[in-house]
């Protein structure tokens, strides 16, 4: 017999914020559920069963293609259902995402005038996903007893975690509702869960707007900026939180419950992370993925079921073409993809179009920083093709393939990441958008040197990231509603963001 929690009848709504607080009664009854049985299970209790304890789904059904329109939802590309039909998908974490979870709701019952079903789902939440923050009671466990777990409890099932909804390969079963999300909630629990281990920070400190880097040297001077403004009053940032959860409150302001718990760590995670946050969430979170395209694609499988307003690659390249400069930028408005690490998920034959919302941000911030204009800016800037490659050491490949493809497909300059960040925002429906400066020109006998490089990077380093975050500025003061673009829409899309 399945030991379970007390049962919460499905009720219906046409009030979002009453949908999300049943929402809320599911999950946070299920996950006590657990906690309680997996205390009792490293006391050394016997349960009365197996434990088990599901998640909360949201199911709307609509019986026409029509749906309300007016000025602000014709431009929205998401909030609706495809067509006629049941769909429905499991929630996770109403606490993390209350707001986003409102946000889809209100737009479903303003679209398709129907009601919203809420319930208590078939889907198991693992009970490594019911931990707290600073829960780690399973490690008091012997080996014997952990390896008794797999009969006591649900653990996490890779089959309910596969991408087939956001690749457009998944096809519901005669009977089954259509998706509602690109993702499932064991699939939010376990990128939620590998977040914290990549980048040292847990999920709730991440903010809507993403940079990532392949330097060190981004993250040293974006922690000095994020320090400078802890120490202004007037500072739109309320804190500053780095690796092991270690928050800077803004000058003024008193430490929030938890801040206590960030704890230095002994050596940076893999891909350690950094936010300068905002009361809404709209801040920057800044993280080093280091070098080469599978941690580009780890991270971004991750951070995207935060469903962040963009992410924007701000890192060095090789410039291909002699008419380039050191320091450099280019601004990419085409890619060639040599990553390989995402050719099962999104072919080679799909296209991952510039956006032009990012396009404009990124140019604007340029000459705003730079206080360049025209021909003056396009000096220092080109738009043009880049070129991601998996093998660092290409330019000496024995035929010259490489060089010949990069110049056949006009890329104006090559790195390890950009592709993959930019094809992973098309796939999870993420604005992306890249800016690169140049850091070398291996065609052209240009090789960073040790004492060329430093120089170079304490040159470029703090213009370059003003830039992203100047950006990033831009994006938020004309309104994310602007963000979320058609071209990142498939034919019969999810209704969620």
């Amino acid at each position: 017999m399945p030991y379970l929690p007390a049962f919460i009848a499905p009720s219906r709504f046409t009030d979002p914020a009453a949908a999300l607080a049943k929402a809320r009664e599911i999950y946070d009854t299920s996950i006590a559920h657990l906690r309680e049985a997996m205390q009792r299970f490293v006391a050394g209790d016997s349960l009365p069963g197996h434990v088990r304890a599901c998640y909360p789904f949201v199911r709307v059904q609509t019986d026409t293609v029509a749906r309300q329109s007016s000025v602000e939802s014709a431009r929205l590309s998401f909030g609706f259902v495809a067509g006629p039909g049941r769909f429905e998908t499991t929630l996770s974490r109403p606490d993390l995402y209350a707001d986003y979870y409102l946000e889809q709701f209100t737009l479903l019952l303003q679209n398709h005038q129907v009601e919203l079903e809420v319930g208590t789902s078939s889907q198991p939440i693992p009970v490594h996903f019911s931990f707290a923050e600073h829960d780690h009671i399973e490690g008091s466990l012997s080996a014997e007893r952990r390896l008794l777990m797999r009969d006591v409890f649900d653990l996490p099932d890779l089959a309910a975690m596969d991408d087939g909804i956001a690749n457009g390969t998944y096809q519901p079963r005669p009977g089954e509702p259509q998706p509602l999300s690109l993702f499932t909630a064991p699939r939010v629990d376990y990128s939620l869960q590998r977040l914290r281990h990549y980048t040292g920070t847990g999920p709730e400190h991440f903010q809507n707007f993403v940079l990532f880097t392949n330097y060190q040297f981004y993250i040293d001077e974006f922690v000095r900026l994020g320090h400078e403004a802890m120490a202004n009053p007037d500072s739109a940032y309320i804190a500053f939180v780095e690796p092991g959860n270690v928050v800077t409150r803004r000058v003024g302001l008193p430490a929030v419950a938890g801040d206590e718990l960030g704890k230095v760590p002994p050596r940076l995670p893999q891909m350690p992370g950094y936010h300068l946050v905002r009361a809404d969430r709209s801040g920057i979170s800044m993280v080093n993925i280091g070098v080469g395209p599978a941690n580009a694609k780890t991270i971004t499988d991750h951070i995207a079921v935060l469903r962040p307003h963009a992410w924007i690659m701000l890192g060095h390249c090789a410039g291909l073409r002699n008419t380039q400069q050191l320091g450099d930028y280019v601004l990419a408005h085409g890619y060639v993809r040599e990553d390989h690490v995402l050719d099962e998920e999104l072919p080679l034959w799909v296209p991952i179009p510039a956006l032009a919302e990012i396009q404009l941000a990124l140019e604007a911030a340029v000459s705003q920083i730079t206080q360049l204009k025209g021909p003056e800016l396009k000096r220092i800037m080109r738009t043009g093709t880049v070129a991601s490659t998996d093998n660092r050491n290409w330019e000496l490949l024995p035929d010259n393939g490489p060089q010949r493809r990069f110049s056949q497909s006009r890329a104006v300059a090559l790195d390890m990441e950009s592709a993959t960040i930019a094809a992973n925002g098309f796939r999870f429906r993420v604005p992306y958008g890249t800016l690169l400066c140049v850091s070398d020109k291996p065609l052209h006998g240009e090789i960073k040197l040790p004492g060329m490089a430093n120089h170079f990077y304490r040159e470029r380093v703090d213009q370059h990231l003003r830039i992203g975050i100047r950006a990033i500025e831009l994006l938020r003061e004309q309104g994310v509603d602007q963000l979320h673009s058609r071209k990142l829409r498939s034919f019969a899309e999810v209704a969620f963001q």
